[in-house]
């Protein structure tokens, strides 16, 4: 994969807004010491994490939202 771009992470991810959150959430993960899911060397974090979500390897799940109360 030459480039990583929204639209590959799209694919994976139903919105942008939630790709934000993966891949923020991603980086912090990587800056504490996590290992890299990919081979991307000379890249920053944020690359690294966006090419994780473009290829797979990272999963997102969901929270169960408790019933609101009034």
């Amino acid at each position: 994969m030459a480039r990583v771009t929204a639209e590959d992470c799209l694919m994976r991810v139903p919105n942008r807004y939630l790709l934000v959150h993966i891949s923020a959430k991603r980086v912090r993960q990587m800056r504490e010491g996590a290992q890299y899911l990919v081979s991307s060397p000379k890249n920053e974090d944020i690359v690294v994490s966006l090419r994780e979500i473009a290829a797979g390897k990272t999963r997102v799940e969901e929270e169960p939202q408790e019933p609101e109360t009034e």
